[in-house]
């Protein structure tokens, strides 16, 4: 068992090896080789039927050349002769059938018997004396009792007074069989040798059309060990290594683009949690301040107690934004569902005016809003967007001078809120990633203006989840511009 196993296993590898260029080249000689061997065999049968029938159709015009009245003379028993008569028949027995249905042996391939001269049926003999004389090539091979095959011929013969009789010539096949053989023999010498060919022929030109997919397999090995920088080189030949190396190297560019957003998360992340728990830290150490100096007899002087606690209640009021803040990201994270209704978005903002110009307290606020279509949105969620860019912008201009500007319009992607002041402004290189969450433009912990740093990421989250965009414009010293669409399918 074992060894037929291994023979198995070897026969398995010989066809199946894990090489790709030798898998190639083995089933391509497997097919090469079945197809020859399918060729042999067709070649086999086909060359059998033509040399059996151009033997017959020689010994048709062979039995023609002699005289019919000859046939009919040497049919006669009295006028019997030796197979050396019938010089044209060499190594053959003839036999001829005349039209009362008697068989005569005429000659025989062992002079001393004729029991090796077969006698066909009456239908066939029937069949040749309806026979036309062009008819060539018809035989019939029939079995001897010694386990030998004879090619039997039947003609039939004429003459002035018409058809005479049929002459039956058989022979023995061996000589025929032995020329097959040699036929054979030779195709399947050609053949293996069109394997060796092949295989000589066939393995350099693999092993070139291969050569791009070994560069390919060389240069990601040299990425697997470290430099993720590299390439696979494009365009190359053919167009499937093409399509494939553009594809793995846009796989590599994603997947560089993801670590490096990951990295920078981590540091954002790593950010966030030192500014955070600075944030929750300074409110709390103030906190812990003020109920020490309680603790030692400033609770028993009314305006220092009335100090502490407004101190305090400010310090509370901080940790709870911070709080909520986080809340409110991580709950727009598992997107919630929306409560949709119609909304005139100009109408809302009318609504928040009173509220808008408390908190703006002495800056101008105006506000410009058009006649816009109703969209399906979350109106909850609508003024909390415009309360964040309001508040951020209050938070960024002059408290006597500042001017914020808020307007409802529509253009041919939707209908856009815009929020502008003229506050500081904020620099160029810091737009592309105001948005996102955990970015301070502010690295230094002073918090000029107060909070997190959220209020945008929340705000962009809010947009995305109600479906639209928002955008930032500005300029060092000129102010900003907040602009966010909702498309009419919203």
């Amino acid at each position: 068992m074992s060894k037929a196993h291994a023979l198995f296993g070897s026969v398995r590898r010989v066809l199946f090896p894990r090489s790709l260029r030798y898998q190639l080249l083995s089933r391509i000689l497997l097919i090469l080789a079945v197809l020859l061997v399918v060729i042999g065999l067709f070649q086999y049968y086909f060359m059998e039927r033509f040399i059996y029938q151009n033997r017959a159709a020689s010994i048709q015009r062979q039995i023609q050349s002699v005289p019919g009245e000859l046939w009919g003379r040497l049919h006669s028993p009295l006028r019997r002769v030796s197979g050396d008569a019938f010089i044209f028949f060499p190594s053959s027995s003839v036999a001829f059938y005349d039209k009362q249905g008697a068989f005569t042996v005429l000659s025989t391939m062992n002079a001393e018997t004729a029991e090796s001269v077969p006698r066909l049926n009456e239908q066939e003999y029937a069949e040749a004396f309806a026979r036309q004389r062009k008819d060539r090539g018809i035989y019939k091979v029939v079995r001897t009792g010694a386990g030998g095959e004879q090619l039997v011929v039947l003609q039939s013969v004429r003459s002035f007074q018409g058809t005479v009789g049929v002459v039956q010539v058989s022979m023995n096949t061996k000589p025929l069989r032995a020329e097959l053989i040699r036929q054979f023999m030779l195709y399947l010498a050609l053949a293996l040798a069109a394997l060796i060919a092949g295989l000589l022929v066939f393995l350099p030109a693999i092993r070139r059309t291969l050569t791009p997919l070994s560069r390919m397999v060389a240069t990601v090995e040299r990425i697997d060990s470290g430099k993720l920088n590299e390439r696979l080189p494009e365009p190359t030949q053919p167009m499937e290594i093409d399509r494939l190396s553009h594809s793995f190297n846009r796989m590599l560019e994603r997947l560089e683009t993801s670590f490096r957003a990951e990295q920078e998360g981590k540091e954002r992340m790593r950010r966030f949690v030192s500014d955070a728990s600075h944030e929750l830290r300074t409110p709390l150490t103030s906190i812990y301040g003020f109920l020490e100096v309680l603790l030692r007899g400033a609770a028993s002087d009314p305006v220092q107690l009335d100090r502490a606690l407004r101190s305090m209640r400010g310090e509370s009021e901080r940790i709870n934004k911070l709080v909520n803040d986080l809340l409110q990201l991580a709950k727009l994270d598992r997107a919630p569902e929306a409560r949709l209704a119609t909304c005139d978005l100009s109408r809302i903002v009318q609504e928040m005016e009173p509220q808008l110009k408390l908190l703006a307290q002495s800056r101008e606020v105006s506000l410009d809003l058009r006649q816009v279509p109703e969209l399906q949105l979350d109106p909850d969620k609508i003024k909390q967007i415009v309360l964040n860019l309001f508040q951020n912008a209050v938070q960024h201009t002059d408290a006597r001078e500042g001017r914020i500007r808020i307007s409802v319009a529509k253009d041919d992607q939707g209908v856009e809120i815009a929020v502008a002041d003229n506050g500081e402004g904020i620099a160029e290189e810091h737009l592309p990633k105001l948005f996102e969450r955990f970015y301070r433009i502010d690295l230094s912990r002073t918090r000029k203006y107060g909070g997190a740093g959220l209020g945008l990421s929340i705000t962009l989250a809010l947009v995305e989840w109600l479906g639209g965009k928002i955008s930032a414009e500005s300029r060092l010293g000129e102010g900003s511009t907040f602009r966010v669409t909702f498309p009419y399918t919203a």
